[in-house]
């Protein structure tokens, strides 16, 4: 994923504790108490605090509480990447946890937001990590066979960007000897490992004494690239329980290829955030592309199980059901937004389900027990490609409900620009290409994709609110153009955009955002917006501009709102929905019956985070906390080290 501007690319560019009682939700119990214990709070990844001390009548009151600088940032010089912070802390035993743009992982005092302990992995920063310097978070298990008073009864996992798997004891940082070797065990045992290339990202899931980890595999590089393997460790001594690979080696045959075909990929790889049902011992697996992005005719077929959402018994890895969001992925359309588990209410009937977003906009609402879809999808027949070698899926699956949450066409006429000179300049990118809207596949004369590589819906997810049944989800709206390149004409052409090899294929690849003279898309605005969907008639209650482009790229004349954002929101019993993530420096409350904006404040840098929230148990008061730190591919936003925590006076 890189973010491109102007004619150049970028680098790839008191409280009311009982108040609410407690509330059955999701894959169990949802309770009162001021603990955020994993990435999305519950392990179902509802992103929902039942707090209410901050509401929508006081919320236009909250002040910066504190700041804490990790002082981990990168620059791009000296041989490393850019440093992003993305890290979301979790909030356990009256302790925030957190991981920094080197791995580091810090323990903070929640109402001083002192440093209680670090920990450093040392990793190698100058590896070719494709993703930057980033890391998305910790995880928590407690072992309750141990006392309060021994080391590691309470341990925090991370996964690292130099592929490997630590166990820390949460009271003093220290590595549990018992876990592996000396606190840790190697990731790097893999089929296809490529120092740097393969990495981790996100943080691990934890279920049934096992901790569970994916990897992050660099984008369009070669067609052999790391198997996407998801594995699951022993918590307790760290020995791997089992694995599952999402594309295993495998053949293929067709009417039109009677003869066995060997698949010639890898990746299809868990690279973002993954969920667990403790009640029915489920893994919840969001897969990614197959390799090489762009060209398919190395690997025949639906390539299953990328661009899916798979349930996974915990026990032993072995498949309950999967669910394909897009057949033979030609546009790097990943399934990266996290699966979110909740329980809805439809024809007077409670139905647990799987609500699971992708890249290309659809919202998919799965029985969680099945997989079967809870609103009607419908396979319909799309755009085929016109490259010798190539083999289109004929169809991809379409939601009936709820609508699209991104626009999914743009046509030469729909060009935009804030002057007359940026218009025809879109005018003119977008009547050369190949657009036929979405699932039109890749070309040599060059395509457009809308929504482009950056989304719909990303990593950024998605908050549910179980009292009101409402979905929140922030979506991108930014067209791109992606054209194949013959491998005996690479050298010899000179086209601007990101270049990706896509090595033993018969193409390269290069990409970019649809943007104009003024670094701004060629799409009308707004190119970011936030949504709220009922969820158990699968509509649109409202939706409305997110942020503002204002001053992306340099000064602008006046520019309508809606920017395009990288971290996601969360929503509170208080009535509040709080997201960052936007290109301009903010954090915003919305109400969530309305969608208006309550509050805003101007952050050090980039929140491309997603936020969270706790109670202070020394002094009863709620915190939202959110890293600020920039994106290590929007070369436009300054870059930072803060986490930011703010309260009522």
């Amino acid at each position: 994923m890189k973010i491109l501007h102007g004619l150049h690319y970028l680098a790839l560019m008191v409280v009311s504790w009982a108040a609410l009682g407690s509330l059955r939700v999701a894959y169990g119990q949802v309770s009162v108490d001021s603990d955020w214990a994993n990435y999305g709070n519950d392990p179902g990844g509802m992103r929902y605090s039942t707090l209410t001390q901050i509401n929508s009548d006081n919320v236009s009151k909250l002040k910066v509480a504190w700041t804490f600088h990790t002082q981990d940032i990168s620059n791009g010089s000296g041989g490393r990447k850019r440093s992003g912070l993305e890290t979301t802390p979790i909030f356990v035993d009256g302790t925030l946890y957190l991981t920094t743009a080197f791995n580091r992982v810090i323990a903070l005092d929640p109402v001083t937001g002192t440093q209680r302990w670090a920990y450093d992995p040392s990793i190698d920063q100058t590896l070719e990590y494709g993703d930057g310097l980033i890391n998305r978070g910790v995880a928590t298990w407690l072992d309750h066979s141990r006392s309060a008073s021994e080391p590691c009864r309470r341990q925090i996992f991370e996964s690292t960007l130099d592929a490997r798997l630590i166990a820390l004891d949460a009271a003093t940082g220290k590595p549990c000897s018992d876990f592996g070797g000396k606190g840790q065990v190697t990731l790097r045992n893999v089929r296809g490992y490529i120092a740097g290339r393969y990495h981790m990202t996100s943080p691990p899931a934890v279920i049934d004494d096992i901790v569970i980890v994916g990897s992050a595999i660099d984008d369009n590089q070669r067609v052999d690239t790391p198997a996407g393997v998801v594995r699951a460790f022993d918590v307790h001594t760290g020995a791997l329980r089992w694995s599952w690979d999402p594309i295993p080696p495998n053949t293929h045959v067709t009417k039109k290829t009677p003869t066995p075909r060997t698949w010639n990929t890898g990746a299809a790889n868990a690279w973002s955030i993954m969920t667990v049902d403790p009640d029915r011992h489920l893994v919840f697996i969001p897969t990614g592309s197959a390799s090489p992005d762009y060209y398919g005719g190395l690997r025949p077929g639906d390539n299953k199980w990328a661009n899916s959402v798979v349930a996974l018994h915990a026990k032993n890895g072995k498949m309950a059901w999967g669910f394909q969001l897009v057949h033979h992925d030609l546009w790097d359309y990943d399934t990266a937004s996290p699966p979110l588990l909740a329980t809805l209410r439809r024809h007077d009937k409670r139905i647990p389900v799987v609500i699971q977003g992708n890249k290309t906009g659809f919202l998919y609402v799965l029985n969680r027990d099945t997989g079967r879809p809870v609103f009607p999808v419908e396979e319909r027949g799309v755009p085929q490609s016109d490259v010798p070698g190539e083999l289109t899926s004929l169809t991809q699956p379409f939601p009936v409900a709820p609508p699209a949450l991104a626009l999914q066409q743009l046509s030469a006429e729909e060009a935009w620009g804030p002057t007359a000179e940026d218009r025809e300049a879109c005018l003119s990118a977008i009547g050369g290409l190949r657009n036929q809207g979405i699932f039109t596949p890749p070309s040599v004369q060059g395509t457009l994709a809308m929504p482009g590589y950056l989304g719909g819906m990303t990593w950024s997810g998605y908050a549910f609110d179980p009292q009101h049944s409402l979905l929140f989800v922030n979506t991108n709206n930014l067209p791109a153009r992606m054209r194949l390149v013959p491998r005996d004409k690479v050298k010899s052409d000179n086209g601007d955009g990101e270049y990706g090899p896509q090595t033993g294929s018969p193409y390269g690849m290069l990409r970019r955002f649809l943007q104009s003279p003024s670094n701004l898309p060629c799409s009308a605005p707004p190119w970011g917006t936030l949504t709220a969907l009922d969820m158990t008639e699968g509509k649109i209650r409202w939706q409305v501009p997110l942020g503002s482009m204002q001053d992306f790229g340099g000064v602008h004349d006046s520019v309508p709102p809606g920017s395009i954002s990288l971290g996601g929101p969360i929503v509170t019993a208080g009535g509040l929905i709080f997201i960052a993530g936007t290109t301009d420096p903010h954090i915003r409350a919305f109400d969530i019956e309305t969608g208006k904006e309550l509050w805003e404040a101007q952050l050090p840098a980039s929140g491309n985070a997603m936020p969270m929230t706790y109670r202070g148990i020394s002094n009863g008061k709620q915190y939202l906390v959110i890293a600020a730190g920039g994106h290590p591919k929007i070369s436009e936003e300054p870059l930072g080290d803060s986490i930011v925590a703010f309260t009522l006076p």
